[in-house]
C-alpha cells in the first residue's frame, strides 16, 4: 500500500472509485418546519386564554350534519322568504307579500350558489316558495301559503309509525349510515335504544308540529304559522345532529368486526 494518502486519493479519483473524506461522517439531522399557529390560536395565547380542545369525531360529525342543512346561514336563508311574506302581508297585503317573497327567495338562492351549496338546494328553495305563493294567490289568503308545507309533518308522523311497526325506528334509518354504525344495528341494544328514543322524540315533535299548524291555520294566524315553520326547521336540524352524536358514542361499544371498514379505520380517534 502506498504511503502517500494524497496520491492514493488521486489514483482512486482517476479510476472512478469514490473516496470517503477522512474522519467519521455523520448526516445532519433534518428538523421539520414548525407549523405556524392559526390567527385564532395566536389571539387566544396573547389574551391568555386556553387553547381549544381538539374536536372529537362525534362533534365533527354533528358539525358536518348542520353544514349539510346549511348551518346558521343556511337556516336564515331558508326562513327569510317566510318571514318576508308574513311581515309584508301584515303591512301591505297579499300582493306585495308575494312580490317580497319572490325577491327574498331569489336572493336566498343567490346566497346558496355563492356559498357553493348544491344547486338543487337553491333551485328547490325557489320552487317551494313559488308553489306556496301560487297556492296563497289562488286562495286569496295568506294562511294558504302554509298549506303545501303542512304535509311535511304529516308525512313524518306516518313514517315514524310505519317504521316502528316494522321494527326499525326511523331515526336509525336516517342516521345510522351517516354515523357509520353497523349494518345490523337493530341487533345492537345500545344503538337500537338510542334510535328508539330519538324516534319517539321525533314523533312527538312531528305530531306537535302538525297539531300546531292545523290549529293556527284554522284560527287564521299566519304569523304563528311562520313561527312554527321556522322553529320546526331549526329543531329538526338540532335533533338530527344530537342523534348523530349520541349514536356515534353508543357505537363505541359495538363489536369492531361489525363496523364497516371505513369506520373501523377511524375508530381509534378520540370521541
Amino acid at each position: 500500500m502506498s504511503q502517500h494518502p494524497a496520491v492514493d486519493a488521486r489514483r482512486h479519483q482517476h479510476l472512478g472509485t469514490p473516496t470517503a473524506a477522512p474522519g467519521p461522517t455523520t448526516s445532519a439531522p433534518t428538523t421539520p418546519h414548525p407549523r405556524h399557529p392559526s390567527a385564532s390560536t395566536t389571539a387566544r395565547r396573547v389574551l391568555g386564554m386556553p387553547d381549544l380542545a381538539p374536536e372529537s369525531a362525534a362533534r365533527a360529525a354533528a358539525r358536518r350534519t348542520l353544514e349539510r342543512v346549511g348551518g346558521p346561514v343556511g337556516l336564515a336563508v331558508a326562513t327569510a322568504p317566510v318571514v318576508a311574506f308574513v311581515a309584508t302581508d301584515a303591512a301591505a297585503g297579499l300582493g306585495p307579500a308575494v312580490v317580497a317573497l319572490g325577491i327574498t327567495a331569489l336572493a336566498g338562492a343567490t346566497v346558496r350558489v355563492a356559498r357553493r351549496e348544491p344547486t338543487g338546494a337553491a333551485v328547490g328553495g325557489v320552487v317551494v316558495a313559488a308553489v306556496c305563493a301560487t297556492v296563497a294567490a289562488l286562495a286569496g289568503e295568506a294562511r294558504a301559503f302554509f298549506l303545501p308545507t303542512m304535509a311535511l309533518p304529516a308525512v313524518f308522523v306516518v313514517a315514524y309509525l310505519v317504521a316502528f311497526a316494522a321494527g326499525r325506528p326511523l331515526a336509525g334509518l336516517m342516521v345510522n349510515r351517516i354515523a357509520g354504525g353497523p349494518r345490523d344495528w337493530v341487533h345492537h341494544p345500545a344503538l337500537r335504544r338510542v334510535y328508539v328514543v330519538s324516534s319517539l322524540i321525533g314523533l312527538a315533535m312531528a305530531s306537535a308540529n302538525l297539531v300546531g299548524r292545523v290549529a293556527f291555520y284554522l284560527a287564521d294566524e299566519p304569523g304563528a304559522l311562520a313561527a312554527i315553520q321556522v322553529g320546526a326547521m331549526t329543531a329538526f336540524a338540532l335533533h338530527f345532529a344530537v342523534t348523530l352524536v349520541v349514536a356515534r358514542r353508543a357505537d363505541d361499544g359495538a363489536p369492531a368486526g361489525a363496523l364497516p371498514s371505513a369506520v373501523a379505520a377511524t375508530s381509534s380517534s378520540p370521541r
